[in-house]
């Protein structure tokens, strides 16, 4: 049965959600201040890419390693072991002198936040019951990460025009802290639900993760590639267990794909209202705060049609959104309110609708002692899919053609959506 958090459970849901604010937002938040960087610190063109690769790289690569971590040590534990980190990265990389500190401490904040990510995904499972209340902490819990993103460009502007970089990272320090303190507070001391570390599976993912990503997002050898992929199904055997579970499996092919397409709207729309429309860095976010707001709204009321509906209809329904939105952008001309507002919002509908019904089938029926491991697959198929998505796409050429293939993407989506079940997913399976 789940553990519950005692009379503490009220701070248990903004301090899980806070946590993965913080994990999306140093993905987005460091992109506004890089030319101050690289004016400090003396960056190439080729070595400043590192400040934003170390971090994705090493989140994406490490977050398998991080759930199997998080079901070994107990999951208080490795939420806090998660934060200490981060916040201890954040400050080495705000006072970083030289570039190649700075790299260095937003690997180790990427390792950080693979250690958070899963492991406040594996506290919702064990913490909420199964069925309307753990539905809707994860519909929070997805919120929490789309508006993290979404803050990361209006935030290190402000940062960074207002104080220095430096802030960017800086800001963590006290946030890590105070959220530290909420965690031993808020979490229940629990014991490890897990007694064998069993590394297989977890560095093998791992290790095709990272040659994979790097292999896509820096157009590495073709040959890191193929040794990735073969990693990766030397994973699948590791970990056949929870492969087993089809609707873990197919939740978490279909979360790559999803990656993919929400990475398509925020990044790709807040260039167009950059490049095309000529809006600064700050009147980008705040052009994409429409979408944002009705993300959140969707994705808070998703839960409680999930239930009713199964996740197959939650699914094919965000898929017309990402269908329609990313057509209508692609074919779109005129002003902010005809080619940007109107999509985009069809788009936010979609991510509301997708992103927290497939997380809750990727890890329902899952039990205790695999939900950190199941939790870091699905939080890595969506950032893995988001990575190399982006890499793809911004080769694709003008934006008209990004749009056009999410469009694609987002018909496919809706093809796959049968593959899900009808309703065990949706209303949470118990198992021991």
């Amino acid at each position: 049965m789940p553990r519950t958090a005692g009379p503490f459970l009220p701070l248990l849901l903004p301090l899980v959600c806070a946590g993965q604010f913080m994990v999306i937002l140093d993905a987005a938040i460091v992109n506004v201040a890089l030319p101050s960087i690289r004016a400090d610190l003396g960056f190439t063109p080729a070595g400043l890419a590192w400040v934003v690769d170390a971090y994705l790289l090493t989140l994406a690569g490490c977050m398998l390693l991080g759930g199997r971590l998080a079901d070994v040590i107990g999951h208080r534990r490795a939420l806090a072991a998660g934060l200490l980190l981060f916040a201890t990265a954040s400050l080495v990389a705000g006072l970083a002198g030289h570039a190649g500190v700075l790299v260095g401490a937003r690997a180790v904040q990427g390792l950080g936040a693979a250690l958070l990510a899963p492991a406040t995904l594996a506290v919702i499972n064990t913490a909420f019951p199964a069925g309307a209340a753990r539905a809707r902490a994860l519909g929070a819990w997805s919120a929490a990460g789309v508006v993290g993103g979404m803050a990361g460009a209006p935030a290190g502007g402000a940062l960074t025009t207002g104080l220095s970089w430096r802030w960017v990272f800086l800001i963590n320090v006290p946030i890590g802290v105070a959220l530290l303190a909420a965690a031993f507070v808020a979490l229940p001391r629990g014991t490890p639900v897990r007694r064998r570390l069993d590394l297989l599976g977890p560095l093998t993912g791992t290790a095709g993760l990272a040659l994979t990503i790097y292999g896509v997002i820096r157009g590495g050898p073709a040959w890191t590639i193929a040794a990735g992929l073969v990693l990766l199904a030397g994973f699948a055997v590791a970990d056949r267990r929870l492969f087993a579970r089809r609707t873990t499996t197919v939740a978490g092919g279909l979360l790559l794909l999803f990656g993919a397409l929400a990475i398509a709207l925020w990044y790709f729309s807040a260039l167009l209202l950059q490049t095309v429309h000529g809006y600064s860095a700050l009147e980008a976010g705040l052009g994409q705060t429409p979408a944002a707001v009705l993300f959140v709204v969707v994705a808070g009321r998703a839960p409680a049609l999930l239930p009713r509906t199964g996740p197959r209809v939650l699914v094919a329904a965000g898929a017309l959104g990402f269908g329609a939105g990313f057509l209508w952008l692609a074919l779109g001309d005129g002003g902010y309110g005809s080619a940007v507002l109107g999509p985009t919002l069809l788009v936010a509908a979609g991510i509301g609708l997708t992103f927290p019904t497939l997380m809750a089938a990727a890890t329902a029926g899952v039990p205790p002692a695999d939900a950190g491991t199941a939790g870091g697959l699905a939080s890595t198929a969506s950032q893995a899919g988001a990575s190399i998505g982006l890499a793809v796409l911004a080769t694709a050429g003008p934006f008209d053609r990004v749009f056009l293939i999410a469009a694609g993407l987002g018909v496919l989506l809706g093809l796959l959506s049968p593959l899900l079940p009808r309703r065990a997913a949706a209303q949470g399976e118990r198992q021991a």
